[in-house]
């Protein structure tokens, strides 16, 4: 037991050393500039701006969306799909009817995905779909417009949502996000320390 114990407690210890190195890595406020900071926001764009992110942000419609390789033309969600105001679906068909809540890994091409959280859409006011780099900007810069997060917190969200780390391992058929989910977590964090710069319109 008291081997147990102590197994327990050193593979903890190392777990928040690890954390507090990476944490160290990241760049402190006002330690980016301006230009390394649009650098950075234009490839957080290019995730936010994917297939595997945008589908499911589209915003008042609630009427996700299939775009990308894997689906040939852009077009709505099949079935008919509206998540309406719950946007889980409840008003018509739940997004988990179809999409699997499960921790097993997604290993058949075009499946139903599957992941270990609840299936559902973004907030109705984080529509990215066909947005704008700018337009996603200022909504992710703006605590009254993202749920009250700073970039901080926005990379937190980034790195523990288990919806949002499916779309780099969505499985086989499905092109995954841009970059790895540890690099976008550094963008936001570099984009954050340059003061969260936007591009112009």
């Amino acid at each position: 037991m008291r081997k147990l114990l102590m197994a327990s407690m050193i593979a903890t210890a190392a777990s928040i050393v690890a954390a507090a190195a990476l944490t160290s890595d990241y760049p402190k406020p006002g330690s980016v500039d301006r230009a390394t900071g649009l650098e950075a926001w234009a490839r957080i764009y290019e995730v936010a701006s994917h297939p595997r992110c945008s589908n499911c942000h589209v915003g008042e419609s609630g009427i996700p969306m299939w775009s990308g390789p894997s689906y040939g033309e852009t077009r709505p969600h099949g079935m008919k799909i509206v998540a309406g105001e719950s946007r889980i679906g409840n008003e018509t068909l739940p997004c988990g009817t179809c999409h699997v809540k499960s921790d097993r890994p997604q290993t058949i091409p075009h499946a139903a995905p599957r992941a270990n959280g609840d299936w559902q859409l973004a907030p109705a006011g984080a529509g990215w779909f066909g947005r704008s780099s700018n337009w996603i900007c200022e909504q992710l810069r703006d605590p009254a417009r993202n749920g009250g997060m700073d970039y901080l917190k926005l990379a937190n969200h980034a790195g523990h949502d288990v919806i949002l780390l499916w779309a780099w391992s969505p499985g086989p058929g499905r092109e995954p996000a841009p970059y790895s989910n540890a690099e976008h977590r550094m963008d936001i964090h570099t984009w954050g320390a340059a003061g969260q710069p936007c591009p112009p319109e």
